[in-house]
């Protein structure tokens, strides 16, 4: 069995991934090995003088050599895939069940796993997030110069205008990455390309993802960059002078653990400072889950993971990427739209959007039918036949649920092979407001679940509906937005409740970047307009790159805790931010909030993590030494280990469960501002809980100062129902205002 991982971007079932397509050519299968290195005593392999020559032999001294493999042909024996010299120790080799059996019998050996295959989760988001040309950041962090931004994705397209290196400087001398493309194609800007295992022999693209997210990230300039004349702008990543190193570990069937950890072991070597993730599946256990573990080895060398939270929205606890060694990014909307309107024969009128604006489809009514019953049937599945009733649909624009294993695309080109002349596409209840501007093949508008319910009232409500459906290009100037996009996945985190996860949300909905051809057979406009949490943590990656440029001794959890401690709280309308229900969004689907960038170049006041502090809050969590031993690629006793409440962890938020009705957790702050500054505590306790700070004020004397203070939670009363309060905790003196973001769980009585 294969475990996927997903890339975390909204696709048709043209691209879809699914991992019952991939089979095997053999009956052996991946797996993922792992064992300890021999006795720093022992005489071969003593661990002062091991070389990777050491390794390689030490590796393959665990295949099972007895005469029936010796017998076999190379495609069927078992053989080493990979070798992993930096996210753990340990190889990915071509097993059977009875090699594995085996293996296990060898000294050293940890653990043995089939491997996972997991899944795939622009012109305007820059101005949105504050970033403009010659000003604040942008200008700060030199467009985050001399930073390598590492992308594990599908691949790139190296020619594409977004991955110019016009402008751009050498990479830095630390660089030790290759180019497996032809030598000439990789440049300043592209430094880097590989592919591993299963990447067909290329580091290019053959799906437009991994072009686009690269893109975003860190792409360059490209003036008139636009899908079907919409959106129309100069394109620009978040990070446009970082270098861009692609890893493509990912095909159209999804992407192989074995990959991953080949593609992390390879960045770590190379010396990318940003690794960028839009990848979420396996399991949801740290030591178990093969990106996070690697992900803590990069961590350790000072490497900043960003890492999809996952498209399974709204669903609560549907997380992916929850380790507090990396940025858990969900999505969120921006404040354009791709505007197309609903005209009911009743003169009303709903907004709703779609790319593909037919300029020369005509403003008048056509018959409108639905094959629903009434305005609650939303499970409609009529749309979704290849073989529609030719007298239901031909010239009429046809109404059509969204969601199912069909998508909006491929449903209008039922419609139009039926001879419909238009759709409108109807949310799903669970979607609530976020609409999606595809590029459907016939006229078509996206309409929110309330709306459509309307649409459906009226048709019920006459004899002979009729409608219309009109264009109106680009508009901006959306209030709701920043809203949290209804597939961006939500907290509690599984793994740890007492870290607070997601941790932010970026642009995420109808992202407009590069893409790998023309979506509209115009050789000169190679882009297209993507949703998931796919497109919000590359927005985040760019930003990490800006604030290492600035800050380059920063570590990882440092440019973490600027992210978080400054984010936004309120939409272009000053309301607290909406999720897809235009109800205020809770803490589980904002974390800390919405990023802003120039306010997280200068935080004021920083929550650090050493490593090493992770080992008692790995204790804590109750895993086992081995599986703490995995993560660390170290033997741990946690007997002897301090063991540590998960918030109690330094990360810059509380996550409290009240199994005790008084809990006391310490926080170390850094002042990475003026010499002399003053913070005075601000605190917005949870309902049901009373919060006191100790001391109330901070005082610095030095850059780079560490202060701590304690905090006790008490709660108040136990309610008749289990419930969820949040709150804050705040840091401000005359110049900052450091926020943490409290969720505390209370069990009912």
């Amino acid at each position: 069995m294969h475990f996927l991982i997903l890339i975390c971007v909204l696709t048709n079932s043209h691209s879809e991934i699914a991992a019952n397509e991939f089979q095997e050519q053999s009956n052996l299968e991946t797996y993922i090995v792992h064992v300890e290195l021999p006795d720093p005593d022992d005489a071969e392999y003593g661990t002062n003088a091991i070389t990777g020559e050491d390794l390689e032999s030490l590796y393959n001294s665990f295949l099972p050599t007895t005469a029936t493999t010796a017998a076999i042909s190379n495609a069927t024996r078992p053989h080493i895939v990979y070798s992993y010299h930096n996210v753990f120790k340990g190889f990915a080799a071509k097993l059977s069940a009875e090699d594995v059996k085996e293996i296990e019998k060898k000294p050293g050996f940890v653990s043995a796993q089939q491997q996972t295959l997991l899944s795939l989760c622009t012109t305007h988001t820059p101005s949105f997030l504050g970033l403009h040309q010659n000003l604040g950041l942008w200008k700060e962090s030199n467009y985050g110069k001399g930073v390598i931004i590492g992308i594990l994705d599908t691949g790139i397209v190296p020619d594409h205008p977004s991955f110019s290196d016009e402008g751009m400087p050498p990479p830095p001398a630390k660089w030790k990455g290759r180019c497996e493309f032809n030598a000439s194609v990789c440049n300043n800007k592209l430094i880097g390309a590989r592919y591993f295992h299963d990447g067909n022999g290329s580091p290019l693209d053959e799906t437009g993802h991994g072009t686009h997210t690269a893109s975003t990230a860190a792409g360059n300039y490209v003036q008139g960059a636009n899908v079907f004349g919409n959106a129309n702008g100069t394109a620009v990543g978040i990070a446009p002078l970082a270098h861009l190193a692609m890893y493509k570990v990912c095909t159209a069937i999804g992407c192989f653990e074995s990959d991953i950890l080949a593609a992390m072991d390879a960045a770590i070597e190379d010396g990318v400072d940003i690794i960028s993730a839009s990848l979420v599946g396996g399991d949801y256990q740290f030591y178990a889950n093969s990106l996070l573990l690697a992900a803590y080895s990069a961590m350790e060398r000072g490497i900043f993971v960003s890492c999809s939270a996952g498209n399974d929205g709204p669903s609560k606890s549907s997380l992916s990427n929850e380790a507090p060694w990396v940025l858990t990014v969900g999505a969120s909307t921006i404040d354009r739209n791709i505007r197309a309107t609903a005209v009911l024969g009743n003169k009303e009128e709903f907004q709703g959007e779609t790319i593909n604006q037919l300029k020369d489809f005509p403003p008048t009514l056509f018959p409108l039918f639905y094959s629903g019953k009434n305005q609650d049937d939303i499970k409609s599945k009529y749309c979704a036949s290849k073989s529609l009733n030719n007298t239901e649909v031909r010239g009429k624009i046809v109404v059509c649920i969204d969601g199912g294993t069909i998508s909006g695309i491929e449903k209008g080109e039922n419609i139009k092979a039926a001879g419909g002349v238009g759709m409108i596409l109807i949310n799903h209840k669970n979607d609530g407001y976020t609409t999606f501007a595809d590029a459907h093949v016939l006229p078509a508008t996206d309409l929110s679940y309330a709306d459509g319910l309307k649409v459906i009232a009226y048709i019920n409500s006459t004899e002979s509906p009729m409608a219309a459906i009109s264009f109106k290009g680009t508009v901006f100037g959306d209030n709701h937005a920043p809203m949290v996009a209804s597939f961006s996945s939500r907290g509690p985190s599984r793994a740890s409740p007492g870290i607070l996860k997601p941790d932010i949300i970026g642009p995420g909905v109808n992202i407009l970047a590069a893409w790998r051809h023309s979506i509209e057979n115009n050789t000169n406009t190679k882009f297209n307009v993507l949703s998931g949490t796919s497109m919000s943590c590359p927005h985040l990656s760019g930003v990490a790159a800006l604030l290492k440029s600035v800050h380059p001794n920063w570590s990882p959890a440092a440019i973490k805790s600027a992210i978080l401690t400054t984010a936004d709280l309120v939409n272009c309308a000053k309301n607290p931010i909406e999720d897809q229900r235009h109800h205020p969004a809770n803490i589980f689907a904002i974390g800390s909030g919405h990023v802003n960038p120039s306010k997280a170049t200068n935080p004021g006041l920083i929550y650090d993590i050493d490593p090493k502090d992770y080992i008692p809050y790995l204790c804590g969590l109750n895993y086992t030494n081995r599986e703490i031993g995995i993560l660390l690629k170290r033997k741990v006793n946690c007997a002897v280990e301090l063991r540590m409440p998960e918030a109690q962890l330094n990360y810059p938020s509380f996550s409290i469960n009240f199994g005790s009705p008084v809990q006391r957790y310490t926080r170390t702050v850094t002042n990475v501002d003026e010499a002399n500054s003053t913070y005075t505590v601000k605190i917005i306790p949870p309902a049901g809980v009373n919060l006191t700070v100790e001391p109330t004020t901070l005082g610095f004397s030095q850059a780079n100062q560490k202060l701590t203070y304690e905090v006790t939670f008490t709660l108040v009363a136990s309610p008749a129902k289990s419930r969820v309060s949040q709150g804050s905790l705040s840091w401000t003196s005359t110049k900052f205002s450091v926020r943490s973001p409290i969720v505390a769980t209370i069990n009912g009585k």
